[in-house]
């Protein structure tokens, strides 16, 4: 074979502060799920998210939340989005992989604690998460 993929071990790594954050957004929203935009940096298949954005002119219920991707401004730091699901699963729906955006989606599972948010890549696999 001419050209090799090369198969990349992903891994996503979450800075303590932006996992507080995350939580708190999430329980101040409850019983509405929370949407937000993540910022960091991918190399080598490794995702390191350093920072959170709120989307502009986000909506979000107790069933849904989304956000028009056409009033971003165009930032190569955006790498996907995290949102709640207030019904206690972190598995994600159909609706989710539709609407799919940049390079994994973090799902908080209620109570929203350290231990509830998971990362899934665009097909619904799980990809290893750590806080550092």
């Amino acid at each position: 074979m001419i050209f090799k993929k090369k198969k990349f071990d992903r891994r996503v790594s979450l800075k303590k502060d932006v996992v507080d954050s995350i939580s708190t957004y999430c329980k101040i929203k409850h019983p509405n799920e929370s949407i937000l935009i993540l910022k960091g940096k991918s190399k080598d298949g490794h995702i390191l998210i350093d920072g959170l954005v709120i989307p502009p002119f986000s909506h979000t219920g107790p069933t849904f939340a989304g956000f028009p991707s056409s009033f971003l401004p165009f930032d190569m730091s955006y790498l996907g989005i995290v949102h709640s699901h207030p019904s206690g699963s972190a598995e994600p729906s159909l609706t989710d992989l539709h609407n799919f955006f940049g390079l994994v989606s973090l799902i908080v599972q209620f109570p929203y604690g350290d231990e509830d948010i998971f990362a899934w890549d665009s097909k619904g696999n799980s990809i290893k998460l750590e806080i550092i």
